[in-house]
């Protein structure tokens, strides 16, 4: 069991590094529809739920989150699998909690955008707060140690997850994210430093971004939420390289073709670990202590994550090491690799030798 609590060891200046992204891993697997996004291989086939639990856990996480992502009333209403919700919430939440006790790390719980949300309708708010409300008392049930609520585009619907934890959470901490698109703006029109800095003052323990930007789009922003808030900011982007004419992953293209490669060829715009490694390193610098990472995360990446924080996770023992090639590395200098010369010249070109 996770010896102190999220707040505990945030006031007490640790690092909180959280692997997510689990929607997006798992349908780069094959076992969720691309679209829907919707958590049913929590039913279907919950060992590999597990089995990418343990595999974060070997790179560096200090927290398993429930993955309950999507899995709210209206999406399985989407899918006619409304019936088994609470089904679906419980083994979530039983799985995150055997193995985040087994291993020591933090158990979040998690809701999310409800898809319904409008700030012109305020009939949608009773029912978007009954969805959050009864995952939250599920959460509850299986002592996760915080709730997360994220990908909120509307400051509105973040306030709401934000009242009903407090309402219906029975004193565990809040982590409340929103989702900036390329605007620094919220949809219903709050620049995001205010919108976290209202959040913050509202109760929440940690504010901050997650989803939509990349970690090149995503770390300005960040700073400037950082200078108006008090409390630790979050900071989660998606690992694919937005820019400043792309800013969103959901706006990438083919550079090839000019086709928009959201939401199944994004392969095409993925990070580097490089690329990964020197956003972490910048964000490290600026002091960023609740970090992450979100769809497209993979174990590879978050390695880059844990080690530019200074940790040496169990896969840190498998860290690149090019230095054993026989062709890139100084085994190559060898007699016994003399033709490592040419075999490399034939990989890459002669030029580039």
């Amino acid at each position: 069991m996770a010896q102190q609590g999220l707040v505990e060891r945030l006031k007490n200046g640790e690092d909180i590094l959280i692997a997510e992204g689990y929607m997006w891993e798992l349908e780069r697997r094959g076992y969720l529809t691309a679209g829907g996004f919707i958590p049913e291989i929590v039913l279907d086939n919950p060992e590999v739920v597990r089995a990418l639990h343990m595999e974060f856990i070997h790179a560096g996480t200090d927290v398993i989150e429930a993955f309950t992502y999507y899995g709210h009333r209206e999406k399985l209403r989407t899918i006619g699998r409304e019936d088994d919700l609470e089904k679906l919430n419980r083994v979530a939440l039983q799985m995150a909690k055997e193995v985040a006790r087994e291993n020591g790390k933090l158990l979040a719980g998690g809701i999310c955008n409800s898809g319904i949300y409008d700030p012109q309708d305020e009939s949608t708010f009773a029912a978007v707060t009954a969805m959050f409300k009864e995952q939250i008392e599920w959460a509850v049930e299986y002592e996760v140690d915080y709730i997360i609520a994220e990908t909120f585009n509307d400051l509105g619907e973040a306030m709401l997850a934000l009242k009903a934890i407090q309402q219906y959470g029975k004193g565990v901490p809040a982590v409340i994210t929103m989702t900036a698109y390329i605007p620094d703006m919220t949809t219903d029109d709050v620049p995001f430093p205010e919108a976290c800095r209202r959040l913050e003052e509202a109760g929440a323990a940690v504010v901050g971004v997650n989803c939509g930007r990349g970690p090149r789009t995503m770390l300005p922003l960040v700073k400037e939420i950082k200078k108006v808030c008090k409390g630790p900011v979050a900071m989660l982007p998606v690992t694919f390289r937005c820019r400043d004419n792309c800013r969103t992953f959901q706006s990438l293209r083919d550079p090839e073709t000019g086709k928009p490669l959201y939401p199944t060829d994004l392969e095409a715009a993925r990070c580097s670990r490089s690329d990964i490694r020197s956003w972490a390193e910048e964000a490290k610098a600026a002091g960023i202590n609740y970090i992450g990472l979100c769809c497209g995360n993979a174990s590879f990446y978050f390695r880059e994550l844990a080690e530019a924080y200074g940790r040496k996770p169990p896969t840190s023992k498998y860290t690149p090491n090019v230095g054993l090639s026989h062709v890139f590395g100084k085994t190559s200098e060898a007699d016994k690799y003399k033709r490592s010369t040419k075999i490399k010249e034939f990989m890459i070109g002669k030029d580039n030798a």
